[in-house]
């Protein structure tokens, strides 16, 4: 049991929090085979999260999830990105049983290290993944 991040991988965890990072390293040693997952995204800059905003990523109706503030920034405070984006592998953008399964692993990996991570598509924290509109799965950040 448990899966290798690969070097694309571990070079997008440059910058992010140590903690989120040993949540994600857990979740790798977690992991079977069938739950592969890839780091899509780490620390973001300014350029970047306006691109992401001007892809027009939120519907009408929709809980805004894609502003010009980040987690994906770098915190002034910390001097660490508190945000990532990982996806289970290989990526199939409709299957969120897949989705929901990484989050579970995720959250499982957060219990064991202690930390407080919040996911993107459950950002009330109600246990109802996207009852709300709430869309973006592959983000996981600091609580």
């Amino acid at each position: 049991m448990a899966i290798t991040l690969g070097q694309r991988s571990l070079a997008r965890l440059d910058g992010v929090h140590p903690k989120l990072v040993r949540v994600i390293m857990r979740a790798a040693a977690m992991a079977r085979p069938d739950e592969d997952f890839t780091v899509l995204e780490g620390v973001r800059t300014l350029e970047r999260q306006k691109a992401l905003y001007a892809q027009g990523r939120t519907a009408p109706g929709k809980i805004v999830t894609w502003t010009l503030k980040s987690n994906h920034f770098r915190n002034p405070r910390t001097g660490f990105g508190h945000a990532v984006d990982l996806a289970p592998f290989p990526i199939d953008w409709n299957d969120s049983v897949r989705f929901d399964r990484l989050a579970g692993l995720m959250f499982r990996a957060a219990s064991i290290e202690g930390v407080k991570i919040r996911w993107g598509a459950d950002w009330d924290q109600d246990g109802k993944p996207r009852e709300r509109g709430e869309s973006d799965s592959p983000h996981f950040e600091l609580a």
